[in-house]
């Protein structure tokens, strides 16, 4: 037999160990913290309401850099803000400050709608 008290040994007169008070009881003595709402922005763009969606006719093309664009693959369009694209055709497609770089605005006559930039094929 050793000697000393191990844990779980019935011998043991050590005394139980005193209950910690619960998580709720503990935090409600605590004072309140105000939060701050956290808002993404965009730098150089006013945070009016930058969640708002991006209306490609309200948009107009940047002075330069447009591109003509050779359409890869069909594409339909998920809503009013996209353009509906056929293989093989011919666009003209911008980019926009604070747009997803995965996207461009595309124009073909007097359509205009964003467009995903893995169906093109980028030229000039």
């Amino acid at each position: 037999r050793f000697s000393g008290t191990f844990v779980g040994n019935a011998e043991s007169a050590s005394p139980a160990a005193a209950p910690s008070p619960p998580a709720a009881a503990a935090a409600a003595t605590l004072p309140a913290v105000p939060t701050i709402p956290v808002v993404p922005t965009i730098v150089g763009v006013p945070n009016t309401v930058a969640e708002a969606v991006l209306n490609p006719n309200e948009v107009k093309p940047p002075a330069s850099g447009t591109r003509k664009a050779r359409v890869l693959y069909d594409y339909e369009a998920a809503d009013s803000t996209e353009l509906a694209l056929l293989a093989d055709e011919m666009i003209t497609v911008y980019s926009l400050p604070g747009m997803d770089p995965d996207w461009l605005i595309g124009e073909r006559g007097n359509q205009k709608g964003k467009v995903p930039v893995t169906y093109l094929e980028l030229l000039s």
